[in-house]
């Protein structure tokens, strides 16, 4: 056998591996998707899931549950799931760091600040405190990109100044619930805290349209991604234009945790795992972005249906996966620093 011909075959068992990996994910997302619908308070059935959900029964009780109570949570789930998942893995990939994830970097405090301030200072009602997070996400990853900038952006300045301005925000979030009232600040740590299914409608199906558009996206430039890991000289010699790549694929990443964040508030430590877990899935194997958000989607969706199904009182969303994602910062910053790279 050639060279040529060993090179094929690892190709194509990457190739094989990649698919049966995004494959396996799908059917898990979609799995725990359904098990949504069909267990709570009121159990159901697949056949009064199915015939409520493509309107082939009528049933008024079985679609007050499925269309108006499960399935807004089952699809917010997913849709922020899928969002954190693919904007984690961009982030951690394009500044190649395990650590560089939107809940450390500032994009996440600067949606909580902008919300908070609305909820305690103006009384904003739920869709106008969405738009409010959408904008302070995109303002603080812009403050950050400017503070960042020195002839180029280094992976290393834009982690340390990010953590740097998340700690200003969140010092800010603190002022803001000091002055709030009772109610406002109970609302705004119900807010802080993330959990799926609070947002409307409209909010919901904006989520999903973005995600269909800038998902795919994300993929197309995964190209551009592998190639920005490889280090900005290498990028460049190869052929790549690394300031632009480098603005798209932020930009995308950005654009999905605001949405996220807007939707269902700050959802820690999913954006952090996602990646990790799906390449430890695909070891070789690349395209790592669209497994990333499958792993997202999956995690929300059992994280959700432990804090409202399997705990004695019902959690939000945010308060499970904090504790599932804990240990294993903490275990990655102890790997980092016995490798040599905790600093």
């Amino acid at each position: 056998m050639t060279t040529l011909d060993q090179l094929r075959d690892v190709r194509r068992s990457r190739r094989v591996r990649a698919t049966a990996v995004t494959l396996s994910l799908t059917g898990l997302a979609l799995g725990l998707f359904v098990v949504t619908l069909l267990v709570g308070s009121f159990r159901l059935s697949l056949g009064e899931v199915f015939g409520s959900v493509t309107h082939l029964v009528d049933d008024p009780a079985v679609d007050f549950i499925v269309r108006d109570l499960r399935l807004p949570v089952a699809v917010s789930a997913l849709c922020v799931g899928a969002a954190l998942g693919a904007s984690g893995t961009i982030f951690q990939q394009l500044l190649r760091n395990p650590l560089a994830s939107p809940d450390f970097v500032g994009v996440s405090a600067g949606a909580s600040v902008a919300a908070v301030a609305g909820i305690v200072l103006w009384g904003t009602t739920s869709l106008v405190t969405c738009f409010l997070a959408l904008g302070g996400a995109i303002v603080g990853s812009l403050l950050m990109y400017v503070l960042a900038w020195r002839d180029g952006i280094s992976g290393y300045r834009f982690i340390l100044i990010g953590i740097g301005v998340a700690a200003t925000f969140e010092g800010i979030t603190g002022y803001l619930l000091t002055r709030a009232t009772v109610f406002d600040a109970r609302e705004a740590i119900h807010w802080l805290t993330g959990t799926v299914g609070r947002a409307d409608d409209a909010q919901q199906y904006a989520l999903a349209a973005s995600l269909v558009v800038l998902l795919p996206l994300a993929v197309l430039l995964q190209r551009q991604l592998r190639l920005l890991e490889l280090g900005d000289d290498t990028a460049r010699g190869l052929g790549g234009r690394t300031e632009l790549a480098k603005v798209g694929l932020i930009s995308l990443a950005v654009l999905l945790i605001a949405l996220a964040t807007a939707v269902a508030g700050p959802i820690a430590f999913v954006a952090l795992v996602a990646g990790p877990l799906a390449q430890r899935l695909l070891g070789p194997a690349a395209g790592g972005i669209l497994p990333a958000a499958l792993v997202g989607a999956a995690l929300l969706l059992g994280a959700d249906l432990v804090a409202t199904q399997l705990l004695p009182v019902a959690l939000p969303t945010g308060v499970v996966t904090g504790a599932l994602g804990a240990p294993y910062l903490v275990w990655l910053l102890a790997t980092a620093n016995r490798e040599g790279q905790g600093g």
